[in-house]
């Protein structure tokens, strides 16, 4: 899901209180804070050795010690914490949002929004793992660097010493040469 509809989503339903499942069943404590917004510059070069850039957006998500909420935050609030973010920060619309979170049961990790629906008057996040890829692979490239073939070399017995023969002068069993 890309930054432009994760906001238009929040929208949709302001007054919803927005919760995050990071796992099946498995929701973050209403008691989150989103504590930062990020946006990274990707710069890489795959195994094909292809250059390629892209942005990505993080929405951090921090629950304190000790504190109990019953009830998440707001689409609304979420809402206000994107905007003072963007007065600072231009966020490109189209990129990929990730959401970050973890605690002491589940390690910290960068996820992708699965969808986003309503559910029980809340907006729910689904988040699901992020995964590795061959990029050279995805765009119908070899993965690793180019093979070259290697010339054939044919080695012949000419007495005591060895040389190297073309291919067309090879000895064959019934020609005696060996």
């Amino acid at each position: 899901m890309n930054w432009q509809s994760f906001k238009d989503s929040l929208s949709a339903h302001p007054e919803a209180p927005l919760q995050f499942e990071y796992a099946s069943e498995q929701y973050v404590s209403p008691a989150y804070h989103i504590t930062e917004i990020k946006q990274a510059q990707i710069t890489s070069v795959d195994c094909g050795g292809k250059m390629n850039a892209w942005n990505e957006v993080v929405v951090q998500l921090w629950v304190p010690e000790g504190k109990a909420e019953e009830v998440p935050m707001s689409s609304a609030k979420a809402l206000k914490i994107i905007d003072l973010v963007e007065k600072s920060l231009q966020i490109h619309p189209d990129a990929p949002v990730k959401i970050e979170y973890g605690d002491a049961a589940f390690p910290t990790r960068q996820m992708l929004i699965e969808e986003i629906g309503t559910q029980d008057g809340e907006v729910r996040v689904s988040l699901v793992a992020d995964k590795t890829q061959c990029k050279a692979n995805d765009r119908g490239g070899e993965c690793g660097p180019k093979k070259t073939e290697k010339p054939k070399v044919v080695l012949q017995s000419l007495g005591s010493s060895l040389s190297v023969a073309n291919e067309g002068d090879c000895c064959t069993p019934e020609s005696g040469c060996c």
